[in-house]
């Protein structure tokens, strides 16, 4: 149990790091480090613990204060103590900390666990099959990557917290060991208008909505091949209209040549309404049949919905057609792309509303197969100065004016990348003490800062060369000429963002306030109050640096669980934070309880404004293929209140019995209810894993559990 013990108090004491960071110096961390050594021995002597921190402080210098100088003391009064053997416990707990910390650099050691089939390595992520070829080479050059950046690139404070967990430093397999970027909104109607080239071969714009979605598919596999994040196609509907107008005019003119005149129009629009769906069905399987470089399918969303146009609402009703029918002769449920549904008031959110109708459709779809996803204009608008689909799950751009044109700019613009900070971690060593809570907050949140600094200008390092479809060819709205290789202008001026994390804001509260705080107002304004501290931070540094600061409330996979178990091992089994073995990502509601989607959303909503870089709400519903009423009631309810809603529904699907509803979880998966069948052949199990849907049962996930917000088993995100 941690508690407090007596440090000075007539000067402002600090301590050196061995990553060279100084921070207050805390006698408490003594009396905890001698406490554990004392139950490793089976000793309990509270005031022997006691006096001898006391003994320690005493005899500590009062300058030039470093870890090796406190651990020397405390290692020489133990060996005079009556309890020696407590410090052999220490010195091998000293040793094993400082193994680990090496071990977690080391290249053979990192390739070793990997042979070994670590799950924490080999499960990490929902949608990579690590039984193939191309995902087992990349895993194998993400364990090189991590080491070598960790040991030989990072800043070492930056590095040291990661090891210890107190913070994360997201897809350290891929960035700083090449300057990758994380997420984008591709400039897809700049692509498809000016041209574009893949390898060698030059694309010319297309002339048939055919063509423009096989061109989207394959710009979607190289973007994904040249960053590690989700990309997204904006307004497909929008985007994509012009090209099915050159498909009418083609039927139209064959019309006129073929078929009698009181027919043309029927005939023109019949055929370009086949062409639509054909080309939104090809476009739907070649994203799921696709691998990008790093042996997964592109984290790609699609999103549409706020078209009026003839064209538009028929390129909407394809999608939805689309994705309701599944893929294949069992009609599964398609994994990508992830569809985000735009709802407007005016245009298709009322029944007097010119696109109800496909509002109905996009219902019917989410109730089927989970998507789409929904997005409030209004709302949106409101919170990040304009309208715009997420990069991939969540990661949302705020409005930004090119200074040179005097124009807002979205498509185009990327993330940079995402490093956490572990909430609960900082909650438990202040030790109920609101006070040391935001002292230890305040050093920590400048650790991110050196590496959000570190990984921008580890961005800025690349060359244009370095991925031609993004810095020469379209995907980041500008095109670096030939002869220039120099990125900078892509990034400058605050058109790209880079992301502080946050995760475990209820773990937080319930270490001060208990485990049932969602009505207390004191506990409330106290979480507001470090995502309001975190806006402060990012508004602070966008305003002194290139870069856009912004706050994301993080898509987590495997970090609700490495968080929770690296602390669990620290501090213990505390209940109602590290004994559930996950923490709870963004500003969820505790998965635990159970409430109405109305009670969800209305306390969820309070945060979105402080999360601009990110954010989306889920509600789980039970099977709603019969009500869907229901689920546009609460579509409704959030529109005014909560930008970004997903859906949570059982949808899975036996094929043995013919069951469909919610398959139950086992330890390795999840099994029929109804037959048992556990086949990933003959089932179709698909889970929220994050913002994006995947197949547990095909690929687990670390432990077989994370899935966000499913049904009892509630408690993941991805890392985008």
């Amino acid at each position: 149990m941690w508690v407090e013990s007596p440090v000075r108090t007539h000067v402002e004491t600090v301590v050196t790091k061995r990553d060279g960071r100084t921070v207050s110096f805390d006698a408490a961390k003594i009396y905890n480090a001698i406490t554990l050594a004392m139950e490793d021995q089976g000793i309990d002597d509270a005031d022997f613990a006691l006096d001898l921190t006391r003994e320690v402080v005493d005899n500590l210098p009062e300058t030039d204060l470093d870890i090796p100088t406190i651990q020397r003391v405390v290692e020489d009064r133990l060996m005079a103590s009556r309890y020696p053997e407590v410090a052999r416990a220490y010195i091998e707990y000293r040793h094993d900390r400082d193994k680990e910390r090496e071990l977690a650099m080391d290249i053979p050691t990192a390739l070793h666990r990997l042979i070994a089939r670590d799950k924490t390595v080999v499960n990490e992520n929902a949608n990579k099959d690590a039984t193939v070829f191309n995902t087992q080479r990349d895993l194998t050059a993400g364990a090189v990557a991590k080491a070598y950046a960790l040991k030989h690139m990072m800043p070492p404070a930056v590095a040291n917290a990661h090891i210890k967990g107190e913070i994360h430093f997201h897809d350290l397999d891929y960035n700083p060991f090449q300057p990758m970027t994380n997420c984008c909104l591709i400039d897809i109607a700049g692509m498809l208008r000016d041209g574009f080239q893949i390898g060698n071969a030059r694309v010319e714009s297309p002339r048939s909505i055919q063509t423009a979605t096989a061109q989207i598919a394959q710009i979607i596999a190289n973007v994904a091949s040249s960053q590690y994040g989700g990309c997204s196609v904006d307004r497909a509907d929008e985007v994509l209209a012009p090209y099915a107008q050159i498909n009418y005019e083609k039927h139209m003119a064959d019309a006129k040549r073929w078929v009698p005149q009181e027919k043309w129009e029927d005939y023109a629009r019949t055929k370009t309404s086949k062409d639509i769906y054909d080309a939104m069905q090809s476009l739907e399987y070649e994203i799921n049949t696709l691998y990008s470089s790093n042996g997964q399918t592109p984290f790609v969303t699609l999103g549409f919905g706020l078209g009026t146009g003839e064209l538009e609402r028929e390129i909407q009703k394809a999608i939805l057609k689309v994705r309701i029918k599944g893929i294949g002769k069992d009609h599964y449920t398609a994994i990508f792309p992830k569809l985000v549904f735009g709802l407007r008031r005016g245009v298709n959110l009322e029944p007097q509303d010119p696109n109800y109708d496909v509002k109905q459709l996009a219902l019917e779809c989410s109730t089927k197969r989970m998507y789409p996803d929904v997005l409030s204009y209004d709302k949106l608008t409101e919170i990040e100065g304009d309208y715009k689909v997420p990069m991939g799950c969540r990661s949302f751009l705020p409005k930004w004016v090119d200074p040179e044109t005097g124009e807002a700019v979205n498509a185009g613009r990327m993330n940079l990348g995402v490093c956490t900070l572990n909430l609960p971690r900082i909650a438990i060593e202040a030790r109920g003490d609101v006070a040391k809570f935001w002292k230890l907050f305040h050093e920590r949140i400048q650790i991110v800062r050196e590496a959000l600094m570190f990984r921008a200008g580890r961005c800025e390092e690349a060359v244009a060369d370095n991925a031609p479809i993004l810095y020469r060819h379209g995907a980041f709205g500008k095109r670096a000429p030939q002869g220039v290789n120099s990125v900078h202008e892509f990034f400058a001026n605050q058109r790209a963002t880079v992301s502080v994390g946050y995760i475990g804001l209820y773990e937080a509260a319930t270490a001060f306030f208990g485990p049932k705080w969602e009505t207390n107002r004191e506990a409330k304004e106290f979480t507001l109050d470090i995502v309001r501290a975190l806006t402060d931070y990012a508004n602070k540094w966008t305003s002194e640096t290139p870069y856009w600061f912004s706050v994301y409330s993080t898509p987590s996979e495997s970090l609700t669980d490495r968080f929770a178990r690296m602390d669990r091992q620290k501090f213990g089994a505390i209940k109602d934070i590290t004994d559930k073995e996950y923490y709870t990502n963004s500003f969820h509601y505790d998965v635990r309880k159970k409430v109405t989607p109305f009670e969800k959303i209305e306390f969820e909503s309070e945060y979105e404004p402080f999360t601009k870089g990110g954010f989306i709400h889920y509600c789980e519903y039970p099977k709603l293929t019969h009500n869907p009423e229901a689920l546009e009631a609460v579509w409704d309810y959030a529109y005014d209140r909560v930008a970004y809603l997903g859906t949570n529904t059982p949808i899975d699907r036996c094929y043995e019995c013919d069951f469909e509803g919610e398959f139950l979880p086992t330890e390795d998966g999840f099994k029929c209810p109804e037959c048992g069948n556990t086949d990933p052949d003959t089932c179709d199990v698909v889970k929220r894993t994050c913002g994006y849907l995947g197949n547990p049962q095909k690929r687990p996930m670390v432990h077989g559990r994370h899935v966000e917000i499913s049904s009892r088993v509630k408690h993941m995100d991805l890392d985008e």
